[in-house]
């Protein structure tokens, strides 16, 4: 062997790069374990309207464990996204010793179900936050079977659109587990949709109503009580009260 260079040129090699790669890893050693290179700076992105600071301060520094290479962004982002208003968070490690931090928080767009402070975002997602009462009673109530978050909202804003040439905005949608639809107005009348039919669809149900609105209800001096929508050629209207202990109905 001792007279065959390339063999030895070859092992002398192999030994070199055992050796780079044992400093190298003795270095990568070395920065996950030296303090000096903590984390000293959490710098958030932007301002956040629901997310107080101190539920942040109180949450955050138990994740923030090692130093700026060996700290865990996936353990931080789990414990971040924890918080009741932030729906998802991004970090970004930037040089030495700081740590950004992207929150987007969930925008809410409805009250969700009955008392338990649930919400629906803007993705239809169901979230459980507490927010300002005024902000809170703006906003309109939905309910629904468990998982059908995103069809009532869906059909919330095409409600909206529809009543929108009257004047008139839908407050509260409902899809009873039967899958039959209620909805009431700002007025305070509810509208009886009933479930889909395939020869009469709601959405052909509501908008023959809202065709005859203002010949109809819109004539009235007072508005009724509940307009109902489940007839195929047409719908009742019930007045407010009872008339010799019968629900009083006006048929169109």
């Amino acid at each position: 062997m001792w007279n065959k260079p390339h063999i030895l040129n070859a092992i002398a090699d192999l030994l070199i790069l055992a050796a780079a790669a044992a400093v190298l890893a003795a270095g990568a050693v070395w920065l996950v374990r030296v303090p000096s290179l903590a984390v000293r700076q959490v710098v958030f992105a932007q301002e956040l309207p629901h997310t107080r600071r101190a539920e942040i301060e109180e949450t955050l520094p138990a994740a923030l464990k090692g130093n700026f290479f060996s700290l865990n962004l996936e353990a931080v982002r789990s414990v971040m996204e924890r918080l009741p208003w932030v729906r998802k968070v991004e970090l970004r490690r930037t040089w030495p010793a700081r740590l950004e931090v992207h929150i987007e928080e969930h925008r809410p767009v409805a009250r969700w179900g009955e008392g338990r402070g649930e919400l629906v975002n803007t993705y239809g997602e169901v979230f459980a936050a507490n927010g300002p009462d005024e902000e809170m009673a703006a906003l309109p109530m939905l309910y629904g079977p468990s998982g059908t978050a995103p069809e009532v909202l869906k059909r919330y804003a095409e409600f909206v659109g529809a009543f929108l040439p009257l004047g008139q905005k839908p407050v509260q949608v409902t899809l009873s587990p039967r899958l039959a639809w209620q909805l009431k107005l700002e007025s305070g009348m509810f509208v009886e949709m009933g479930r889909e039919q395939p020869k009469s669809p709601v959405g052909v149900r509501l908008q023959r109503f809202i065709d005859v609105y203002t010949d109809t209800v819109g004539k009235r001096a007072t508005s009724p009580a509940v307009v109902d929508l489940r007839y195929p050629n047409g719908f009742a209207m019930r007045v407010a009260g009872e008339v010799k202990g019968k629900r009083g109905y006006e048929q169109r």
